[in-house]
């Protein structure tokens, strides 16, 4: 299945350059393994798509809402960090 998604340039850039190589979206849609998620740069300041595409391979994917590993207090206090790893 293709899941077509915006990404701002800052974001788009870093995955075309290969430094970035995860993504974090609310999960409101349906993705599984296998799946291609083609990510459509997209200017925040204009409000228009660039034209320029990428797609990826979604190799895994975490859902987060029933992890327990920190408390609400320290969620609200720190937020969350995501980690890109090679």
């Amino acid at each position: 299945m293709k899941i077509v998604k915006k990404a701002w340039p800052e974001f788009f850039e870093k995955i075309l350059d290969g430094d970035k190589n995860f993504e974090i979206r609310l999960d409101n849609f349906k993705c599984n393994p296998g799946d291609i998620l083609v990510l459509k740069e997209y200017d925040p300041k204009t409000q228009k798509e660039t034209g320029r595409v990428i797609e990826k391979k979604i190799t895994y994917v975490l859902k987060t809402k029933d992890l327990k590993f920190w408390n609400k207090k320290d969620i609200d206090k720190y937020g969350y960090q995501v980690l890109s790893l090679k």
